[in-house]
């Protein structure tokens, strides 16, 4: 890198000071004054090297071009939703190579915009000043609310947190439930409260969507919701939280029915029962049972749904659960989804607190091994027909499954799933990350594609469970 990166830039250089962000320090300040130097990413065009330069303790990052001519122009391009969007035409500090230079870089602009709740990325971008092509690097960021492996997870989910509608990819739903549960486990295990807020923004600003209380039509979508708000409930001690997710306990319960002996629908107004639904349902009862001094009612729910389920056929001879139930009562044979094994696990964790019944976890640890040796592929969990693609439902499910393996590893002595936990988690940071510190949706990689925050809420669910590494 040239000598002349240190000094101060040319008079063509230019701020776009409707971009310009003030935390630590302002935007538009000189690399000569940052206080240290890393280079996460980098690119090439037309034989010029085109860098992202990081200071960590000052939160910023500035760009630079290099082995080029004069009027070579570099600039950075800065994101809050983890480099699918950014301001269009701001080319922050954009500036050209002077004469007599080989090389030559912007000023420092903030990564975070800490007045908003902006959790951010730069790249850098360049150009050779005579040709039209423009390359840039992959996005990156500091340090900053990353300091252990699930942190930096934590934060890169924290990028899709739609600060407006205050749900996860702007309007996610049982999936967004799912996103904010990880997050509040990460406070939990990590002690980083940095992402509190988004636990009081998604409820104050959600509370009377769909059906309100965070309920539908869908009564897994109000499962999810209910045990988010148990997790805020725990993470907070507010009691609106526990209020809400007792509401949807109810909302659940309205919908038991007699048709194949028992169990709660999984919509409104169909005939399905599913796994996931009543999963949910067993896991939900039992925690408030555990939350509220007294109770019996939810005790009773949550006892009367585990007697059903587990008579109901829908684990199969192999301690593996299909998705549900036919209509003639009978297993129907479909996909062995892994949050199906793993929700099952969380409900019988807590069901065994609420009783002290030991029979629970011996039939949850019968069903986790089976689970974790059936959907594991070279050394790593693996959903059934697992794709490419982070977006969808899908990239969700691998996640609500290690959580449930997490709770129940915690219930019982000397821990026996801290190991695939950890190899689990192991593989995924070293084969399937970017440089933001985003996931991919196959932990044993390689990845390519496009992130999204299933896949990473996916991945946190997993670094929050498995063993500190």
């Amino acid at each position: 890198m040239s000598c002349l990166l240190l000094g101060s830039l040319p008079s063509v250089a230019s701020a776009d000071a409707r971009s310009a962000l003030c935390n630590k320090y302002c935007d538009a300040r000189d690399p000569s004054a940052a206080s240290s130097d890393r280079v996460p990413v980098n690119t090439t065009i037309y034989s010029r090297s085109i860098q992202l330069h990081l200071s960590d303790n000052d939160v910023m990052g500035w760009a630079s071009i290099d082995n080029g001519n004069p009027g070579d122009e570099v600039w950075l391009d800065r994101s809050f939703d983890g480099g699918r969007t950014w301001a269009s035409g701001s080319k922050l500090g954009d500036t050209r190579t002077p004469q007599g230079s080989g090389g030559w870089r912007s000023q420092m602009y903030n990564v975070d915009d800490w007045n908003t709740a902006g959790v951010g990325a730069l790249r850098a971008c360049g150009k050779a000043g005579d040709r039209p092509e423009i390359a840039c690097t992959g996005w990156a960021r500091v340090d900053w609310n990353a300091g252990s492996r699930s942190t930096a997870a934590a934060t890169a989910l924290m990028m899709s947190f739609d600060r407006n509608s205050g749900l996860f990819g702007g309007n996610g739903w049982w999936t967004s439930a799912n996103a904010l549960t990880a997050v509040i486990d990460n406070i939990r295990v990590s002690g980083m409260p940095s992402y509190t807020y988004a636990v009081s923004s998604t409820y104050d600003k959600n509370i009377d969507a769909q059906g309100g209380n965070f309920t539908n039509d869908y009564l897994d979508d109000t499962g999810w919701w209910g045990l988010a708000w148990v997790a805020a409930y725990d993470l907070t001690g507010d009691s609106r939280y526990l209020d809400t997710a007792r509401a949807d306990a109810d909302h659940m319960f309205a919908n038991w029915t007699g048709a194949c002996g028992g169990g709660v629908l999984w919509n409104e107004n169909k005939t399905y029962k599913n796994a996931i639904t009543n999963e949910l349902f067993l896991q939900l009862n039992a925690a408030l049972h555990n939350r509220i001094p007294g109770d019996s009612a939810y005790l009773d729910r949550a006892e009367k749904e585990w007697s059903w389920f587990s008579a109901s056929g829908m684990i199969n001879s192999d301690h593996m659960i299909n998705d549900g139930l036919d209509d003639g009562c009978s297993n129907n044979g479909q996909q062995t989804w892994t949050y199906n094994q793993g929700v099952i696990l969380g409900g019988l964790a807590e069901l065994h607190r609420a009783t002290g019944d030991n029979t629970l976890l011996d039939t949850a640890r019968t069903l986790a091994d089976a689970s974790t040796t059936r959907l594991e592929t070279d050394g790593v969990l693996r959903e059934p027909g697992e794709s490419d693609d982070c977006t969808g439902d899908g990239p969700s499910f691998k996640g609500a499954y290690v959580r449930g393996l997490g709770k129940l590893n915690g219930e019982l002595t000397g821990h026996p799933y801290d190991t695939p936990l950890a190899r689990w988690a192991n593989a995924a940071h070293d084969k399937d990350r970017n440089a933001l510190d985003m996931y991919g949706p196959h932990w044993n990689g390689p990845w390519a594609g496009t992130p999204d925050y299933g896949c990473q809420q996916s991945t946190l669910d997993l670094l929050d469970a498995a063993p500190a590494g």
